[in-house]
């Protein structure tokens, strides 16, 4: 794992722009800024990208103190930032890959729409959450559009000896995306809800999902309502303790 960085933020630069879906598009993020960057080395690592006042130009930022705790102006909505995960970090060529879900009418879809070589962004350092004990060789991965990123960079990483059931729910199958292979890896694709389209089929997953007697590891990362439900199951079903389990929300 390595160092945190002493500086709370690092300017960027889009050095490319591709939509790997029709509703995702990946930027590449590089410049001298990524040069002070440091990776936690935790597979679902997540930061958040702050963007300048599309009108005025203006780029506010919070003040973040020793103990990482934010302060922010009095008009806090001055301050624009969306949270993304990091899909690659190459620190020999100092680049940056975020991958970000595009809809109509969101700051950041909007900007990503727009973006081209050379635009400026500020990002700050990462915090990580998946953290598997050392002795699980199972684990289910559920998520969204939103949290397919985080799933293959976790599968880009885990061990080979890992046996990973992954479900991501996707609104079509054009939005299906090809996967880092892994031997133990099981993948199945949920189709026609979910991100903003009808009810999340996440939810009951774990109800419907046999189990066994060695759960392994639970990571999810989803819409609000399917991780509130999903974690509900978890603690119901109680086979899966505090340290082998991470359901987050991502909007």
């Amino acid at each position: 794992m390595m160092q945190a960085s002493p500086k709370p933020f690092h300017e960027a630069a889009v050095v490319r722009r591709r939509h790997l879906t029709p509703g995702m598009i990946r930027l590449t993020l590089g410049g001298g800024g990524i040069a002070g960057f440091r990776s936690t080395g935790i597979a679902d690592e997540y930061l958040r990208l702050f963007f300048p006042d599309p009108e005025t130009g203006e780029l506010v930022l919070p003040e973040i103190g020793a103990d990482g705790r934010w302060t922010f102006p009095e008009d806090r909505h001055r301050v624009r930032y969306s949270t993304y995960t990091v899909r690659r970090h190459d620190a020999a060529s100092c680049e940056l890959d975020i991958d970000m879900v595009v809809h109509a009418g969101g700051r950041a879809s909007d900007w990503a729409c727009a973006a081209s070589e050379g635009d400026r962004v500020v990002i700050n350092n990462p915090r990580g959450l998946y953290k598997p004990p050392a002795d699980c060789r199972r684990q289910i991965l559920l998520g969204d559009a939103t949290g397919l990123p985080a799933i293959a960079r976790i599968l880009e990483n885990a061990p080979r000896d890992m046996e990973s059931h992954v479900v991501i729910e996707v609104r079509d199958a054009g939005e299906q995306q090809t996967l880092p292979e892994h031997p133990g890896a099981n993948v199945t694709w949920l189709t026609g809800s979910g991100n903003g389209v009808g009810q999340s089929r996440l939810g009951s997953l774990l109800t419907e999902m046999p189990l066994g007697a060695e759960p392994g590891y639970l990571w999810v990362a989803a819409e609000r309502a399917a991780v509130r439900s999903l974690r509900a199951q978890a603690d119901a079903l109680g086979c899966f303790a505090d340290d082998r389990r991470k359901l987050v929300a991502y909007w």
